[in-house]
């Protein structure tokens, strides 16, 4: 009975104080009920979460209602006088929730970070291929540090426990550092996005377009047909050219000329070539200049650049860039050189021998 009386005249002192904090506790619940009903707006626009609306959205639905309804109480009885232990059983509960909603809002958002990384399709990227892994390495790393906030907030001394999980993660890291820096190369392929599905890329010997991107290994099918399985660590310390970057492509054409061909020609010789580069669509000549001296021949170097990236095109492109070159060389009687040696020797009497035939002397009648 006393009991009784006591919460009576409790209620009755603390009457005003009890109607501001549940006025503001369902103000405060009313706004996130309205965030929750945005969220699901903003994922229906976004079912994939592919986009910040969509991974905002799927933050604001994982505010749960248990912790609404324990941040209301809180609340109500912060506005009032409650008993020492009402008080403290309300702060625990609301440290607790707390502590287990922000693990919840804090891993959907880095998973949903790394879904926008990940692509459209899961299937298309390391992360794509190991969302369940990632989800359950998250999940305990976000989970430990609550479970550690909230025994701190209860009293207990967590240094102890937090040593132990610096140990045990240095021991776990040690014991799987393989795995894990093959994970870390996957993510740095993912985030820094040197290529994706579908490039087709160039290192040491090995061109040949990514298949997959796996959690270990990134695997490609070669121009040759054979698949290629690359660590991804042992892949980026390479140099990796991507040749699905840019918009079109550059190539030079390298030939040379005999020494026999004259000025008047070798002044010709950039004009021809724009033409036979330009007659092809797509095609724009750089430059195509004279670079040296060679042992046999008048080296010169063409550049042509090619709009687009299909490799089909551009060899075709190409072989008809150098079948139209002979044609107008061949007009002009401008000859190709090749590798060449001219060896002298003298007769007894110290005359050259020509390495030739020399024409007889023309008589005149």
């Amino acid at each position: 009975m006393d009991k009784v009386n006591s919460l009576s005249r409790w209620l009755t002192q603390n009457s005003d104080a009890l109607l501001i904090g549940t006025l503001v506790a369902i103000g405060l619940v009313g706004l996130m009920l309205i965030a929750r009903a945005v969220g699901h707006k903003m994922i229906d626009r976004d079912p994939r979460c592919v986009g910040w609306s969509g991974v905002i959205g799927r933050v604001l639905t994982k505010t749960s209602l248990v912790f609404m309804a324990i941040a209301a109480i809180d609340i109500v009885l912060n506005y009032a006088d409650p008993p020492a232990r009402i008080a403290r059983l309300s702060n625990i509960a609301f440290t607790v929730a707390f502590a287990l909603q922000a693990a919840v809002w804090g891993r959907e958002l880095i998973l949903g970070v790394i879904g926008t990384r990940a692509g459209e399709r899961p299937g298309d990227t390391a992360v794509g291929n190991a969302m369940g892994v990632i989800r359950v390495l998250v999940s305990v790393a976000v989970f430990a540090i609550a479970l550690v906030v909230i025994l701190d907030n209860l009293g207990v001394n967590v240094t102890a426990l937090v040593a132990g999980l610096g140990i045990g993660g240095i021991a776990i890291g040690l014991a799987a550092q393989g795995i894990f820096s093959d994970l870390f190369a996957a993510l740095s392929i993912l985030f820094d996005k040197p290529f994706r599905r579908g490039d087709t890329i160039r290192f040491d010997t090995t061109t040949g377009t990514v298949e997959k991107i796996g959690l270990k290994t990134t695997r490609l099918v070669s121009v040759t047909g054979e698949a290629v399985i690359m660590a991804n660590t042992k892949l980026l310390e390479r140099e990796i050219r991507n040749l699905a970057g840019g918009s079109d492509r550059q190539e030079t054409l390298r030939f040379g000329l005999t020494y026999q061909t004259s000025p008047a020609k070798l002044e010709a010789v950039p004009a021809l070539a724009r033409a036979a580069v330009e007659s092809q669509p797509g095609c724009h000549l750089q430059r195509c200049v004279m670079t040296a001296f060679g042992p046999s021949s008048l080296d010169h170097d063409l550049v042509f650049r090619h709009e687009g990236l299909d490799q089909d095109h551009l060899f075709q492109a190409k072989a008809a860039i150098i079948l139209d070159l002979l044609r107008r060389f061949a007009a002009e009687e401008i000859e190709f050189a090749y590798p060449t040696q001219t060896t002298f020797t003298a007769a007894p009497d110290g005359t050259l021998v020509m390495p030739y035939a020399v024409p007889p002397p023309v008589t005149t009648m």
